[in-house]
């Protein structure tokens, strides 16, 4: 006979955060929040942000490559001396990326950042305490 400690039973596959499945059916405290309205809110304020101008912006650069495929009349016109159409529109793509990353970070800490704080730190403040925690 060995006196070898036997391995845990083994409950199938399931997630490391989620709860064995003959263990009790309680809800955890992020699939709570995850259901709630506040968190519904910050979800609704990001994708009213970021969808929009994703969409706008894969708009906007299958005009430039499009137009380059199929105007090149149009975008090898000549703006100033050797600028021509396709270089602006080309300037134009990086301009616009840094635009949105400058707006989207402007967004994020005005409407997404302190509805996320606040849900982290109401999770945090519910959260039950460890030994080791002070």
């Amino acid at each position: 006979m060995s006196t070898a400690a036997q391995p845990p039973a083994d409950h199938g596959p399931h997630k490391a955060h989620e709860a064995p499945p003959d263990a009790p059916h309680e809800a955890l405290p992020f699939t709570e929040v995850q259901s709630g309205a506040e968190f519904t809110e910050l979800r609704r304020s990001y994708r009213s942000f970021a969808f929009p101008l994703t969409i706008a912006f894969v708009l906007w650069y299958l005009l430039y490559v499009l137009l380059s495929n199929y105007a090149g009349g149009f975008m090898g016109t000549k703006v100033v001396g050797n600028v021509n159409v396709a270089f602006v529109f080309g300037l134009a793509q990086f301009v616009t990326t840094f635009l949105i990353a400058w707006w989207y970070s402007r967004h994020a800490a005005a409407k997404l950042d302190p509805k996320a704080e606040a849900i982290r730190a109401r999770l945090e403040n519910d959260a039950p305490r460890g030994e080791g925690d002070a």
